[in-house]
This record gives C-alpha cells, sequence and structure tokens, in this order.
C-alpha cells in the first residue's frame, strides 16, 4: 500500500490532480450522455423522455452511496474505499454499455453511481486531511480547475460520439475513463488518513455520528446552502436541454457549446475565488456571492418571462447566476467540515446526499411544471438562490461578515 499522509500541508503537488480527475466522474457520467437522451428512447421504444428515469436513478445511486462510502472512508482509511468503489463504477458502467432495456440500462446506472460515490466524497475528505482554513479552500479551488473540464469537453464528447457509433459508445468511454481511475488510484494514490485516527463504527454509534454531524448549526447551515445551489444547477441542467433545443431550436452541436461556455465560466470563478477568499474572508465571500446570486436569478426570471433581449441575453445573465457557484461551492465545502476533522469522511457524505437529495428534486419538479419555455427552468433557479441565501443568513459568524 501506498504510504500515508496525515499532516495538514504536507501532500505532493499532483495530488489535486488526481483527486479532481478522480472526483469528475460525476460529471463525467451526468454530461457526456445528455446528448443521447433522445437516441436512448428511440432505440428502446420508449415514450420520449423515458431516458430521463436513468439519470434520476444515477442521482439516487450518487445520494445513498455517499453515506456508506463516507463511513467506509472514516474505518478504512480514504484509499481502499476509492479502489472498491471505483471497481464498482467501471464494472457497472459496462453493464450500462450492454443494457438490454431501459430499465436495466436504470439499473446498472443506480449500480455505477453507488460505487462512483466514492469519487464523488472522499477526495472532499482528502482535502479536509491534508488542509484547512484558506489553503483548504485553495487546494479545493484546485480540485473544481480539474473537476471543471468535464463539464466543458463531456456534452460536446458525447455528441461526437453520436456522429460516429450509438449512445452504448458514451458508456464505453466512461468505462475506460472508471478503469484509468483505478489504475491510477492504485499506483500513485496514498492515504491521507493515519490508522491512528480511523474509528471503527457500528450501527448505533454510526446513526449518532450522524446525528451529530446533523444536529451542528456549523456544518448544518452551510450544507443547505450547498444543496440549495446544487438543487439551481440540476434545475439548469434539466431544464436547459428543453429551453436550447426545443424552444431556441439549437442544434445539439451548439448546445453542447454553450453548455461547455457556462462550465468554462464555472471554472473561472472557482479559479478567482481563491484570491476572493483572501481579500475578504470566508463568510464575507458567502454572503456577497448568494446576495448577487438572489439578484442575477432575479433578473433571469424577468428575461424568461419577458423575452427581452431574447436568447443572447438570457444566456449572459445565466451563464454568471451559475457561474457563483464557482464562489459558493469551495467556500461553503470548507465552512462545513471545518469543525468535523476528526471524521471528514462521514461530514462528507452526509453533505454529499444532501446535496444530491435536495437537488435532484429540481428534476422532478421540472418535469412536473415544464411548459416548453425558459420560465420554470429560471422560477426553479431563483428558489434556489432565495434558500441559498437564507441559509447564509442563520450561518454562525454571517452577521459578524455583513458588519464589516
Amino acid at each position: 500500500m501506498k504510504g500515508e499522509i496525515s499532516a495538514p500541508r504536507a501532500y505532493p503537488a499532483w495530488l489535486p490532480i488526481l483527486l479532481g480527475f478522480l472526483q469528475a466522474v460525476g460529471a463525467v457520467s451526468t454530461d457526456m450522455y445528455l446528448p443521447a437522451f433522445q437516441a436512448i428512447d428511440t432505440d428502446f421504444h420508449a415514450q420520449p423522455g423515458a431516458a430521463q428515469l436513468t439519470l434520476a436513478t444515477w442521482i439516487l445511486g450518487l445520494a445513498f452511496g455517499q453515506i456508506v462510502q463516507g463511513s467506509l472512508a472514516d474505518r478504512f482509511g480514504r484509499r481502499m474505499p476509492l479502489l472498491l468503489g471505483t471497481a464498482i463504477y467501471t464494472v457497472a458502467s459496462a453493464g450500462c454499455a450492454m443494457a438490454p432495456s431501459i430499465a436495466w440500462l436504470a439499473c446498472w446506472r443506480f449500480i455505477a453511481a453507488l460505487g462512483g460515490s466514492a469519487s464523488m466524497i472522499v477526495p472532499r475528505a482528502m482535502v479536509r486531511d491534508v488542509s484547512e482554513g484558506h489553503e483548504a479552500a485553495h487546494l479545493m479551488a484546485r480540485l473544481i480547475l480539474i473537476l471543471g473540464v468535464a463539464p466543458i469537453l463531456a456534452p460536446s464528447l458525447g455528441g461526437l460520439v453520436l456522429k460516429f457509433t450509438s449512445w452504448r459508445g458514451i458508456f464505453w468511454i466512461t468505462t475506460g475513463y472508471g478503469a484509468l481511475g483505478l489504475v491510477l488510484t492504485f499506483l500513485f494514490l496514498p492515504d491521507t488518513l493515519a490508522h491512528a485516527r480511523r474509528v471503527r463504527l457500528h450501527l448505533a454509534t454510526m446513526l449518532q455520528r450522524y446525528g451529530h454531524i446533523l444536529t451542528e448549526r456549523t456544518f448544518m447551515t452551510h450544507a443547505l446552502l450547498l444543496s440549495a445551489v446544487t438543487f439551481g444547477l440540476f434545475a439548469y441542467i434539466s431544464g436547459t436541454p428543453t429551453v436550447f433545443v426545443t424552444y431556441y431550436h439549437l442544434s445539439p452541436q451548439l448546445f453542447a457549446l454553450l453548455f461547455g461556455c457556462v462550465a468554462a465560466n464555472y471554472i473561472l470563478c472557482s479559479q478567482l475565488n481563491i484570491f476572493v477568499v483572501r481579500r475578504l474572508g470566508l463568510n464575507r465571500t458567502l454572503h456577497v456571492t448568494t446576495t448577487l446570486y438572489v439578484v442575477l436569478s432575479l433578473c433571469l426570471l424577468v428575461l424568461a418571462r419577458s423575452g427581452f433581449g431574447g436568447l443572447p441575453l438570457l444566456v449572459i445573465v445565466m451563464t454568471l447566476a451559475q457561474g457563483l457557484a464557482g464562489f459558493m461551492n469551495p467556500t461553503g465545502m470548507v465552512g462545513a467540515l471545518s469543525r468535523h476533522a476528526a471524521h471528514a469522511g462521514s461530514a462528507s457524505a452526509v453533505m454529499g446526499t444532501m446535496q444530491f437529495v435536495i437537488g435532484s428534486s429540481s428534476g422532478f419538479l421540472m418535469a412536473w411544471i415544464t411548459d416548453g419555455t425558459p420560465v420554470p427552468m429560471a422560477a426553479l433557479i431563483l428558489a434556489a438562490a432565495c434558500a441559498a441565501k437564507t441559509a447564509d443568513l442563520c450561518r454562525p459568524g454571517s452577521s459578524q461578515a455583513q458588519r464589516k
């Protein structure tokens, strides 16, 4: 087994690159096959929109998987759960590529998410293992820089694959991605949790630990803020295919380009966050960005209802609004984990589960209230912004940040 890293600020320079690559499994597995929804429905002779079921089971698997993976990461260290989870994800991705029906595809997607959830939460716990405070925010931003490449390239790559082969080729690519992640983890990834800090947990003890995490105000307010941001992000992901392709009649390739531009802005903001946090501090950064999120989301809803400025202005405001997540996500994650160094894996798991359970509800709401226009998507994003601002106002230290 690779050596351990236990002291803060004692990590290799390449560690954020590897962790970002592993954590990008979520974006790769979500965004790459979005352009293939219509092809999946057609191939399985399913009713239009049936492919949404596979996205729902994927998100559901991520929500449940993160709780289990967090406990495993605190008990057995960070490296072993990552290896096991990545192996499960790889095998299940191959199952998706060979699925004989849309029901089997949804089932394999759920299993892939259970394994892939390790890559979603363990890297965050590893960041907490080796850093804290402003340095943790800096390291988290570097992870997001690597992670952010996936949503830029994934939809375009998925559309390109569809030009030469069927949607099944997309899942063979994700299979290869998982296999590469498994090899890199086995060969290079050290364990950041020393044996002395690992905790053997029984079910009752584990439930007690989760109960403690859920009743700790600093964690809960930051986690709810991040969950609201994720709700807005999923509303954007669920709504843009209808808005861009159906309502504005864009081609899948142009849709992928616009999707990539929004993701690129997210990366830019995540890197600017390093300098903003140094200048304003963690509390004021969240206060300012949540306020801007409300303002821009309100403008987005006004534009969606009025049609003023058409698609170009709508895209500009949407890009700016979603880009604020690049400020809020790394800063909010550091705040949520700040008081849970002893069990960062469990705290990261609870936070991830909250994000995906609350965030995934926006997809179901979108399917329920959609009317073919940008208005439902904009309304859900505004609701997310208001919830994020409310959570910010409830954070310990938020009032002091506002007075400065």
